[in-house]
């Protein structure tokens, strides 16, 4: 993974904390390609921080985990449809919530904090509730099995725990939630959600 911090002093401090963890490796900020995660700090997402996941996400193929002070309402979808993952508030990010986070991106894994969660719930609903009386608008597709899976998805369970639910192996839930972002060109699991929400399937 590869800090991307908007000053030194605090790029060093956030690798600092993450260097005692074997299970983080540590790269420069020039070595965010495919299979690295970006883990990119800022006080607030401005149009230079959202430009900065745009490219390391849709160019450099990296995963992304953003540390913000605050996020606006207006920014939340921006986020998720960029293709970030995981998101940590800054005043909860401590070494080991930094590492959770990150190693839930490098599995494609979702891991939101539960207000920002609610936040999103809510704000996709308005969104469908808008578009709902509008003829045309296509349809996902998505199928039983895909729903059962994405709706504890939303509920923050990880694939272990929703196989168990679901009386599914992890390969299973991992083949569903693959075959679904494959086919519907969804970037992870929290793009999936909200596109699952946005449909009206959550």
């Amino acid at each position: 993974m590869a800090v991307h911090a908007p000053d030194p002093i605090l790029r060093e401090g956030v690798q600092g904390q993450l260097r005692r963890y074997p299970e983080v490796d540590l790269r420069e900020e020039s070595n965010s390609g495919p299979g690295t995660v970006a883990l990119l700090v800022d006080d607030v997402l401005d149009e230079a921080a959202l430009t900065r996941l745009r490219r390391l996400v849709r160019s450099e193929g990296a995963r992304a985990v953003l540390v913000v002070r605050s996020l606006r309402e207006a920014e939340l979808l921006d986020v998720i449809e960029c293709g970030v993952g995981a998101i940590v508030w800054r005043h909860e990010a401590t070494a080991t919530r930094l590492v959770q986070a990150v190693l839930a991106a490098a599995r494609g894994d979702g891991d939101l904090p539960a207000d920002l969660l609610g936040r999103l719930i809510s704000q996709v609903g308005s969104l469908h509730r808008s578009a709902a009386g509008r003829p045309g608008s296509p349809s996902s597709g998505l199928t039983p099995r895909e729903v059962d899976v994405l709706r504890l998805v939303a509920e923050g369970l990880d694939t272990g725990e929703i196989a168990s639910k679901l009386s599914y192996s992890e390969r299973t839930v991992k083949n569903v939630m693959h075959g679904l972002t494959t086919r519907l060109h969804l970037r992870n699991r929290a793009h999936a959600v909200a596109h699952a929400l946005r449909e009206g399937y959550i």
